[in-house]
């Protein structure tokens, strides 16, 4: 079962696609938003859920006091999921916006004008190194330049690409088999 951690929403059951997604596990959720609630980068933040499935990170920012949310997913079952779980949140309170997409993640974020401060890339395990650097470079224009990228694969999997996209990486984590890549945008040179 996925769940809202904490929050406004805390404890609200979430429904995840019966196939097709991997939902991030509640301990890997935990062990996230307790770093990024430390580190002060989810108040207000506008987020962005990239391969959305079920949207649980996504929702839970918004649980914890983001902004806004963008959700992109593109198969048309998850979206609707995703839709009604954010119907959840609104129901236990939340009013912050969450915007469900269905749409490939890079045209979108090429068509997209949105600036995000928190981005999740979940992409499907079986997704090419060379499709996620694709929308790691698409993403980049799109960030404030604070913001912080977060990357969910497998363990097995390489790092991101960031230097490619004209960001730097800023930590990883294994938690079994899921590893995630903390990433931000170069420094501009004085």
């Amino acid at each position: 079962m996925t769940r809202i951690i904490s929050g406004r929403a805390g404890g609200t059951v979430l429904d995840v696609p019966p196939k097709g997604t991997r939902p991030t596990s509640d301990r890997v959720r935990e062990s996230l938003f307790g770093a990024l609630e430390a580190a002060g980068l989810i108040d207000d933040a506008r987020v962005a859920d990239l391969y959305a499935g079920s949207g649980a990170l996504a929702l839970e920012s918004l649980s914890r006091g983001a902004a806004s949310a963008d959700l992109v997913e593109l198969s048309p079952t998850a979206a609707t999921l995703i839709k009604k779980n954010a119907d959840r949140l609104r129901a236990a309170g939340v009013r912050a916006p969450a915007r469900v997409h269905r749409a490939h993640v890079t045209p979108y974020l090429m068509a997209s004008t949105q600036v995000w401060d928190l981005v999740f890339l979940d992409p499907p395990y079986d997704i090419s190194d060379d499709d996620l650097t694709k929308a790691l470079v698409a993403l980049a224009p799109r960030l404030s330049p604070d913001a912080v990228v977060i990357v969910e694969r497998a363990k097995r999997s390489p790092a991101p690409a960031w230097a490619a996209a004209g960001l730097e990486p800023e930590r990883d984590r294994a938690y079994g088999d899921t590893t995630l890549w903390w990433g931000r945008p170069l420094l501009a040179a004085d």
